[in-house]
């Protein structure tokens, strides 16, 4: 499944990676794609990975997912 988040607290390419990187690092999330100019993510999942895990990783990384 493909679901499309709002990422608040980044400014940089710095930012994006990191957060890319995070959810990557999930067990269930095969892909993250950050946009930066929308503040958003695109994350390419199973039903492993759910949002409160995503929402969780991403803060752990010193950042705030939210659903649309």
């Amino acid at each position: 499944m493909e679901n499309t988040y709002k990422v608040k607290g980044m400014t940089c390419q710095h930012c994006k990676k990191t957060v890319e990187k995070a959810l990557t690092s999930l067990k269930g999330v095969e892909k993250a794609a950050v946009n930066l100019k929308n503040e958003t993510v695109k994350v390419t999942h199973d039903q492993s990975a759910t949002f409160e895990k995503m929402k969780q990783i991403v803060k752990n990384a010193g950042y705030k997912l939210k659903q649309n």
